[in-house]
């Protein structure tokens, strides 16, 4: 399989006063096209720098961070956003919608950006609804839908563009376990259907063991599992 994204000697610091804070601290990290990871590390690990790196929405302070193959610190911002809207889709913990628009508008969203047509986006919206099991929302506001189905409304919005990587940051962090259940089995369905690569960002255990490839980390490095949860795991 070919190389996606490669994290190589991977350093984040943040600058806080005079003090140099270590959020990542040389991590190698390869993500293979068609892969299913799931990062997972105790509170304060480094799990939301990582994804930030692997996202595109940051850069290292130190190491390279590799886009197939393409050093990312070498691209114009303005190139890296066309990069993340086309080949990356999020599907974050807060679910990130706009609540004045209905469902399907806010599918829609990222193909605007993209340059989609309207006619087509509008279509491609209300189909992965469908998909997520949406249809009799589609043209409901976000105040009318429940926590579960905006959630299932943002995992739709992440496949819209069909990108190769899509990233979710505790996608299940604000669901009840009934509703937690549905979310993975839809994105592992959509992983399954389309051989696309999906990385998940998750605390829980229950979830973190639907990755094929499993990632550990704590205080900002990779390690295995033990080292990160002690005896716990």
């Amino acid at each position: 399989m070919e190389t996606l994204i490669k994290l190589e000697q991977v350093w984040k610091i943040y600058q806080l006063g005079k003090t140099e804070v270590n959020s990542l601290r040389g991590v190698d990290l390869e993500i293979k096209s068609g892969d299913f990871v799931t990062i997972m590390g105790p509170s304060g690990s480094g799990k939301s720098t990582l994804l930030n790196m692997i996202g595109l929405l940051d850069i290292p302070s130190k190491g390279r961070l590799l886009l197939k193959g393409r050093d990312v610190a070498k691209m114009a911002e303005s190139e890296l956003a066309l990069l993340r809207g086309k080949t990356i889709g999020f599907v974050f913990q807060e679910f990130n919608l706009l609540n004045h628009l209905r469902a399907w508008e806010n599918v829609e969203l990222p193909m605007i950006f993209q340059g989609v047509a309207a006619a087509k986006r509008i279509r491609r919206a209300k189909e992965l609804l469908e998909q997520v099991g949406l249809k009799h929302r589609i043209d409901h506001q976000l105040a009318e839908l429940s926590i579960g189905e905006r959630q299932r409304v943002a995992i739709a919005r992440a496949f819209v563009n069909d990108p190769e990587l899509v990233i979710a940051d505790e996608p299940t962090g604000n669901l009840d376990s009934v509703n937690g259940k549905k979310v993975m089995e839809i994105l592992c369905e959509f992983h399954e259907k389309r051989g696309g690569t999906l990385l998940i960002v998750t605390h829980d255990a229950t979830v973190g063991a639907y990755g094929h490839t499993r990632v550990f980390i704590k205080d900002g490095q990779i390690v295995s599992e033990k080292e990160a949860f002690g005896n716990n795991n």
